[in-house]
């Protein structure tokens, strides 16, 4: 008989521990031999633990799941992360990878596909959603699509205005519209680009260059 793989949940949400301890208690040869609704409480544990494979959770309060991925792999560096989420966005993908974990799931997938992750996982294989392979796949081709690619031409402009540090009048003025058109310019590049200020935008702006970084000042 092959050795029992020693599972570790960590979710936020209780309903979603109780329903995969379920499954994988119907499994011989996977023991879930403990669960945490925290990312902190995930770190503790597994260190105390040291379990063969971790269910992780990306989006939680406080220590998120990336954070907690980090830490867990410093406390045990032969514990497997599993990422287990909702999201497929570029920006919690990469730096969950980059935090060692080694496979990403989304929360979607079936049961035969879950449990042959974690099996996977023992040996050290990675198994990646078919959405994050390609995407993996593109970043490092260095094919990825900027996400400035989804703006319109003036939400462009608008965005390049943000980065240059310019306020909704100013912004008004320079492109010669209504500040209540500027300001819906503004909502929806946010929108379109999962960020919440403009802040982020800008910081975005810049990485993507679409404003030297020499040019980000007010003219």
């Amino acid at each position: 008989m092959s050795e029992t793989i020693r599972v570790l949940l960590v979710d936020d949400h209780g309903v979603v521990r109780r329903g995969l301890g379920a499954l994988l208690a119907t499994y011989d040869d996977i023991e879930v031999v403990g669960d945490a609704g925290s990312g902190a409480e995930g770190v503790a544990l597994a260190q105390r633990l040291l379990p063969d494979v971790v269910l992780m959770d990306l989006v939680m309060p406080g220590m998120d799941g990336i954070a907690a991925t980090r830490q867990v792999k410093l406390a045990s560096p032969t514990t497997q992360v599993i990422v287990l989420t909702s999201y497929s966005e570029d920006e919690r993908i990469f730096p969950a990878i980059k935090a060692g974990a080694l496979s990403y799931l989304l929360k979607e997938v079936g049961p035969d596909d879950l449990v042959r992750a974690i099996r996977a996982a023992r040996r050290g294989e990675a198994t990646l959603h078919p959405t994050v392979a390609a995407r993996l796949m593109l970043e490092l081709s260095g094919a990825r699509n900027s996400p400035l690619d989804q703006l319109t031409e003036r939400e462009r402009e608008v965005l390049a205005c943000i980065a240059r540090g310019m306020s909704n009048a100013v912004i008004a003025d320079h492109l010669v519209v209504g500040e209540r058109t500027v300001k819906t310019h503004v909502s929806n590049i946010l929108s379109k680009l999962h960020l919440q200020d403009r802040t982020q935008a800008a910081l975005l702006a810049l990485r993507e260059r679409l404003v030297p970084l020499d040019d980000s000042s007010t003219p």
